[in-house]
């Protein structure tokens, strides 16, 4: 994917903030607490690191609009709230985020502090998965930060120490197998921890919260992100047949699940640049083979049940060769079977093998 270079929204709103009078830094006490803010920096993280919501830090400093902070701006941590908006003011200017490529509805309620679901419900959105590029979103629970319970006479204990999150940003030809190296994390912690439906698929410039990098415990859970769980649901039926032939060819259901996943996210009739069809992602040559030397009969790669059995017989296929080595199973299937026999697996085929590896992981649970 070609890199553009692009003003990030974050910064044109903040830009269009400043020009309009409409980000004003509040006096701090002597006594208060204040972060600087630094280019690229977002609400929803500088209150993450310094153990606050996105509501807390927009009532300490006024914010009517998370997204509107600009570098430089000093935001109080501490300290009584500033004055909120009005509740009918507040109605009267929701906060409307502009989608901008590549973002997602997980991304965008994180920066926010909101939910899916909130988000989804407030713009009538049916594909939680699925939102376009342009498109204005209502962020419901923005508009009106609540406010902060005024001090009581008594001193507040000190809020216990929150480690500050590691923030990887994706460069040129990174994969999520040597980041998870490079932080001592795991594939499945950063997927769970961003939302990532496909494990092998980063945007150059996407940024990443690493978990067990910066004190937080690496997932070992395997819960499956919300936004993939949603599509998982939509597309059951073409699970349920997966599960039938895996069961029926005694292949482990959640590694047939996996491999389907990664190659097409369950659906039927898609076709890659190298042509490559449906469920299985199957080409027409390894079609023929599998029908003359495995099944016996014909095999449309356009039907979902026959591309399947064809998928899931080739995997047995490998699962025999290779006596249950799945790293050697996944490289025939995704190098081919000669490459396989005589190379083994290719230093390319390794993210696919971790990521069919995560999302095993989500498939068992």
């Amino acid at each position: 994917m070609p890199h553009r270079t692009r003003l990030p929204l974050v910064r044109i709103a903040a830009l269009l903030a400043v020009i309009a009078g409409g980000a004003i830094a509040l006096p701090a006490a002597a006594t208060d607490r204040v972060v600087v803010v630094q280019p690229g920096d977002t609400l929803s993280e500088i209150a993450l690191r310094n153990g606050l919501s996105v509501a807390e830090l927009s009532a300490l400093n006024g914010i009517s609009d998370p997204n509107r902070i600009y570098a430089g701006q000093r935001l109080r941590l501490t300290g009584g709230a500033a004055n909120a908006p009005t509740a009918a003011s507040a109605k009267s200017q929701p906060v409307v985020h502009v989608v901008a490529s590549g973002e997602n509805l997980t991304g965008i309620a994180r920066r926010y502090g909101s939910t899916i679901a909130a988000i989804a419900k407030a713009n009538g959105i049916v594909n939680p998965s699925f939102v376009r590029t342009g498109q204005r979103l209502t962020i419901p629970g923005t508009a009106a930060p609540a406010a902060v319970k005024p001090a009581t006479a008594q001193p507040a204990k000190a809020p216990a120490a929150v480690a500050a999150p590691t923030i990887h940003v994706v460069a040129s030809g990174e994969n999520l197998t040597g980041i998870a190296r490079r932080y001592g994390s795991t594939i499945a912690a950063i997927v769970k921890a961003n939302g990532i439906v496909n494990p092998s698929y980063l945007r150059t410039g996407q940024r990443l919260v690493i978990p067990g990098a910066g004190g937080a415990a690496p997932s070992t859970t395997g819960t499956m992100p919300a936004t993939m769980s949603s599509l998982v649901a939509a597309r059951a039926a073409i699970g349920d047949i997966i599960r039938a032939e895996a069961k029926a060819r005694d292949v482990p259901v959640a590694f047939a699940l996996a491999v389907a996943w990664q190659e097409s996210g369950w659906r039927a009739g898609v076709v890659s640049r190298a042509g490559a069809v449906g469920v299985m992602q199957l080409t027409p040559p390894t079609r023929d083979w599998v029908a003359a030397t495995m099944l016996g009969h014909g095999i449309d790669l356009y039907d979902a049940r026959s591309n399947v059995e064809a998928g899931v017989a080739l995997l047995r296929h490998y699962l025999d060769r290779y006596h249950g080595d799945r790293s050697l199973v996944l490289a025939a299937y995704y190098q081919g079977q000669s490459a396989a026999d005589r190379y083994g697996v290719y230093k390319v085929t390794r993210p696919y093998i971790a990521s069919v590896t995560a999302l095993e992981k989500f498939f068992r649970s």
